[in-house]
């Protein structure tokens, strides 16, 4: 895809997001992605060979392949949002080849679904494309409804039916974060103890976040220090959703309230409301970079569906991020619109004229 038609699609916003500069947190103080990642920041760590072998495969498959970008596509809505609803557009996502099908066509890095979707498909395709078992989920069928992240297998399910990766949500912020921590930590350790790779879905949940008119589930601050904590259990990649605002610290700490802890630095010196800041900010709470950031795709909408894949790719990619996630903007359509979205996408990052701020 040419410069000018990545312009023609972000429209009115393409001189603020294509010509915009960081000069908070300057691209020099981040670690990049680069066809060297891997040598440069996990060569020393305490990750096995066989899990760089893992993170390897990850990086040097399809179209970003060589890059230090990824594109990965995550279809594990049956369980989150029901299958009905999330299938409904598209039925023949019902049946996992397909999905793993418009992965392979769609150029992805690798795949991430569910245990029973991967187990049918493990001999026919654990070789073709990087399969990354969702290990957990929320499920919607438990009366009133519930969100709790469970585990829904092992992690040595996962490594016998020849995942690369295992990816896991944790509800940050939510009642029942502290043991999807641990629970999760622990299954991080196994992973890499087996020579798999970790992909964490760093969420935030708790009703109070919604406050005084604005949905701080997507604020830089809280999303930053969620990333913080991801990378301290040892993720590999973390994934986040795209920051909308900032604040959150101190919107819940408005009167005689008490809530976590924050330095005014943190949105004067470290951030401006711009969103490319904004996402920075993650990256930084990514140990500046060392452990990449990949951003969901997000919701469908239909019709602007392009257009806010493209953005979120740019935002992504200019703040230093290492690339993007993308489910329901890709299925929940036909299969060639599918792939074709998935194709631009790929495009913003293997375009040279698309730098980082």
């Amino acid at each position: 895809m040419t410069p000018e038609k990545i312009t023609s699609i972000l429209g009115d916003e393409a001189q603020d997001l294509l010509t915009y500069r960081c000069t908070k947190v300057p691209k020099e103080r981040l670690h990049l992605p680069s066809a060297d990642f891997l040598d440069r920041h996990f060569v020393f760590s305490n990750r096995t060979p066989q899990t760089l072998r893992s993170l390897s495969q990850l990086y040097n498959h399809g179209r970003l392949a060589g890059t230090g970008y990824v594109s990965i596509l995550p279809i594990d809505q049956g369980i989150e949002h029901s299958g009905g609803a999330s299938f409904a557009a598209n039925p023949m996502y019902f049946d996992p080849e397909n999905i793993v099908k418009l992965a392979i066509e769609g150029g992805c890095n690798g795949v991430a679904t569910t245990f029973g979707g991967l187990a049918l498909m493990s001999r026919k395709y654990a070789h073709k494309i990087p399969f990354i078992v969702k290990i957990n989920h929320n499920e919607l069928l438990t009366y009133p409804n519930s969100y709790e992240q469970i585990l829904f297998g092992t992690v040595r399910d996962a490594w016998d039916l020849g995942a690369v990766a295992v990816g896991a949500t944790i509800y940050f912020g939510s009642a029942d974060a502290r043991r999807q921590i641990t629970e999760i930590a622990a299954a991080f350790e196994e992973a890499h103890a087996l020579g798999m790779a970790t992909i964490l879905w760093c969420y935030l949940r708790n009703d109070a976040f919604k406050t005084g008119g604005k949905d701080y589930h997507v604020a830089a601050d809280l999303t930053g220090q969620a990333n913080h904590l991801g990378v301290t259990i040892q993720a590999d990649i973390i994934k986040q959703k795209l920051p909308e605002n900032n604040g959150g610290y101190k919107a819940l700490n408005i009167g005689n309230s008490s809530y976590g802890k924050l330095d005014e630095r943190m949105y004067t010196d470290l951030a401006t409301d711009h969103p490319i800041d904004l996402c920075r900010y993650q990256v930084l709470n990514c140990y500046s970079g060392r452990i990449g950031l990949i951003n969901s795709g997000g919701a469908s909408a239909g019709a602007g569906d392009l257009k806010e894949a493209v953005k979120t790719a740019v935002i992504n990619k200019r703040a230093g991020g290492m690339g993007l996630i993308s489910g329901r903007k890709a299925f929940q359509r036909p299969f060639e619109d599918g792939v074709s979205l998935l194709h631009t996408i790929q495009d913003v990052y293997l375009s040279n004229d698309i730098d980082v701020a």
